[in-house]
């Protein structure tokens, strides 16, 4: 391999990794949504629940609450069924499923 291939190779992969970086902070990804909600849960010393929280995340960033079933990961969607269990939103039953 020569030299000028090599730096080119290089280059690529770099420019690859950065434009991963830029993706990641431009757009949101599931994990960067939940740590999110979970920041906003934490700042509101359980005055808010799960649902809650992502409404006012939503309002707060001009996001539409019916595109953020894609932004979900699946330890934060068990929370909120946890949630709408608890607040009789849904039937509490281990079939029970909250559809997004």
């Amino acid at each position: 391999m020569t030299l000028l291939a090599f730096t080119t190779e290089q280059n690529l992969l770099m420019s690859k990794d950065k434009l991963d970086e830029v993706i990641e902070e431009k757009f949101m990804t599931a994990a960067k949504f939940s740590l999110e909600i979970e920041n906003l849960m934490k700042d509101s010393e359980g005055t808010m629940n799960y649902i809650e929280c992502i409404i006012h995340y939503c309002n707060e960033n001009k996001i539409e609450v019916e595109t953020v079933s894609k932004l979900l990961s699946k330890p934060l969607k068990e929370k909120l069924k946890y949630d709408a269990q608890r607040l009789n939103y849904m039937k509490k039953s281990s079939k029970a499923r909250l559809i997004l």
